[in-house]
């Protein structure tokens, strides 16, 4: 096992001590091996999940190892607890796993001083096609020393090329880079079909004005076209509503290109800390990943969704979410676990000022 080794000022968990002794639990009396990887840029972090077992099988995804914030385990009706959690995680088999065994194998042999055997590549599982992106920090590994920014230049590649529908769930939205795309999108679109639906929690940590920021010049972009939704999620039982974090990192395009995996759209993912995704063209797993999702979240049935995005955008996720929106201003009961998210307009935006984005998210 290879773990993140904390911060070297414990501003925040886990902090070194509990990463060693969490490690001391785990290896005591066991067949464990597990190393502590201090090799983070400044105020950053090694944020990707992954497992490889036997060299058959990989994940890659979103989901942390550990209970720190709340439970990581929930089930896709969200049924309302003190904090719901919605995340992602991908299940690997082919050659691809060979590419998530190499990454950490490079990792492991500069952290802990010794050479794993290269992994075998399994046989093809399918006729999917799948790439392995990365976010490696410049300066931070011998194997990478000018580091390796595929995740962002992938995203960047996909949205410039976006046709009909860019569909994005992430923890953030913070990133200039990718909000530049989109706002070039919305102010020029490439297809009077042309939409973008943003899932994203309502409160992102401690930057939840930075994300209404980066909303609000998105809306001051659509200006009033209606081709942008951006809502978040709450666990809802007719009666009780409470929170879903939103914590998933997928992107979608045109049906045609998926991402998913441990980055979110901010500097500190496409940049700054350790991360890996992967990519895949398929666009019968994408269609069949967007419909299994928005079936969640909309509750409705994938046979009522199946059609023209631009047309469920209009028909089903503006209508829902912006009622439910209504509700709330009213004081009213909400009745839907989708919600509108509120941007803030050009002026506020400009009063925050450049500095909040890079305290947060340098």
């Amino acid at each position: 096992m290879l773990v993140w080794a904390g911060p070297p000022v414990p501003a925040f968990e886990p902090t070194r001590g509990q990463a060693r002794e969490e490690r001391r639990k785990l290896v005591e009396d066991t067949g464990v091996r597990c190393v502590l990887d201090s090799r983070e840029r400044t105020l950053h972090c090694h944020h990707e999940k992954v497992v490889v077992v036997d060299d058959e099988v990989a994940f890659v995804g979103g989901v942390d190892f550990t209970a720190l914030q709340g439970d990581r385990h929930d089930s896709p009706g969200h049924p309302p607890r003190p904090m719901g959690w919605h995340d992602l995680v991908s299940r690997l088999e082919g050659p691809v796993v060979a590419d998530v065994a190499e990454h950490f194998r490079q990792r492991w042999t500069e952290v802990a001083g010794e050479d794993l055997p290269p992994a075998r590549v399994p046989e093809p599982a399918g006729g999917t096609n799948v790439q392995l992106l990365r976010t490696v920090p410049n300066g931070t590994y011998d194997f990478a020393p000018k580091g390796e920014f595929t995740v962002l230049d992938a995203y960047l590649r996909a949205l410039r090329s976006a046709r009909r529908l860019v569909y994005l769930e992430n923890q953030f939205l913070w990133s200039p880079e990718i909000a530049e795309v989109l706002i070039g999108k919305l102010r020029n679109p490439p297809d009077d079909r042309f939409r973008v639906v943003l899932l994203l929690p309502r409160k992102p940590s401690n930057g939840a004005d930075t994300t209404r920021g980066q909303l609000g010049r998105l809306l001051d972009a659509d200006d009033g076209n209606r081709r942008l939704v951006a809502a978040t999620i709450s666990a809802h039982d007719g009666g009780t509503s409470a929170p879903v974090y939103v914590h998933a990192k997928l992107g979608i395009v045109d049906d045609a290109w998926l991402t998913v995996g441990s980055a979110n759209l901010n500097e500190h993912s496409l940049f700054n800390d350790t991360e890996v995704n992967v990519a895949t063209d398929d666009r019968d797993l994408i269609r069949a990943t967007r419909l299994r999702l928005w079936a969640e979240h909309l509750g409705r049935a994938e046979a009522e969704l199946d059609g023209d995005p631009a047309d469920v955008v209009d028909r089903v996720w503006r209508p829902v979410a912006q009622e439910q929106a209504e509700r709330e201003r009213r004081g009213e009961r909400r009745t839907h676990r989708l919600v509108l998210l509120p941007g803030v307009s050009r002026r506020a935006e400009r009063l925050q000022g450049p500095l909040r984005g890079l305290l947060v998210d340098g």
